[in-house]
C-alpha cells in the first residue's frame, strides 16, 4: 500500500506538507499564547518530522516510479 506511486504522491505532495504547516501554525500560536518550551518542541520536532517524512516519500515514489519503468 505505501509502496504505490500514488499514495506516496498523495503523502509527498499533500498530506505530510500540510500537517507541517498546520503543526508550524500551532507551534507558533503556543509560543505567543505564552508557553514558550511546548511550542519550541512542537516547532522543532513536530514539524521537521512531517516536512521530512513528506521528502521521503517523494524520494520513495521517484524510486517506485522508477522500478516500474524498468519493469515493464
Amino acid at each position: 500500500m505505501l509502496k504505490k506511486p500514488e499514495t506516496l504522491f498523495f503523502l509527498g505532495y499533500m498530506l505530510l506538507p500540510l500537517l507541517a504547516l498546520l503543526s508550524a501554525i500551532v507551534g507558533l500560536t503556543t509560543i505567543l499564547g505564552g508557553n514558550k518550551i511546548v511550542g519550541a518542541i512542537i516547532l522543532v520536532v513536530v514539524t521537521q518530522v512531517f516536512a521530512f517524512g513528506a521528502f521521503y516519500a517523494l524520494r520513495a515514489r521517484k524510486a517506485a516510479l522508477l522500478q516500474e519503468s524498468l519493469s515493464e
